[in-house]
C-alpha cells in the first residue's frame, strides 16, 4: 500500500459485519468526514497540506472488531487523528456497532507503519 502522496487519510472497515456495498460506502464516507474535520480542528496546516495534495485516501479492511480496536491502539501509540463509526442502527446492523476508523489525514510514512500489510478493500 505505499502512496506517492506524502499525506494520506486511511479508513479501516470491517468485513465481518455483512454490510452491503451500499451501507460500506455510507460508513466509509462518515469515517473520511469525520476524520477529516478533526484534523482541520486539531492540525489546520496539515489538513490544508493534505487538501493541496489531493486528498488521497485508501481503504482498507479487517476481519474483526478486535482487529480494528488493535489498530486504533497502535494508532493511538503514534498520536494519529482517529475517527471511529458508530452505526446508529437504521438499517443493517444493530446501533452502537463500530464500523470502520478513520486514520488521519496524516502523513503517509506514520500511517504506514500500521496500515501497510491490511488488504485493501
Amino acid at each position: 500500500m505505499a502512496s506517492m502522496a506524502e499525506f494520506k487519510q486511511v479508513i479501516v472497515v470491517r468485513k465481518d459485519l455483512g454490510m452491503g456495498l451500499g451501507k460500506i460506502a455510507a460508513q466509509v464516507a462518515h469515517a473520511a468526514v469525520m476524520g477529516a474535520e478533526r484534523t482541520r480542528e486539531k492540525n489546520p496546516q496539515l489538513f490544508k497540506s493534505w487538501m493541496a495534495e489531493g486528498q488521497a485516501k485508501v481503504v482498507v479492511r479487517v476481519g474483526s472488531l478486535e482487529e480494528l480496536l488493535e489498530i486504533r491502539r497502535q494508532a493511538e501509540t503514534l498520536h494519529l487523528s482517529i475517527a471511529q463509526v458508530q452505526d446508529s442502527g437504521l438499517t443493517q446492523i444493530p446501533p452502537g456497532t463500530v464500523t470502520c476508523l478513520a486514520l488521519g489525514p496524516v502523513k503517509s510514512e506514520l500511517v504506514d507503519k500500521i496500515t501497510s500489510k491490511l488488504k485493501l478493500l
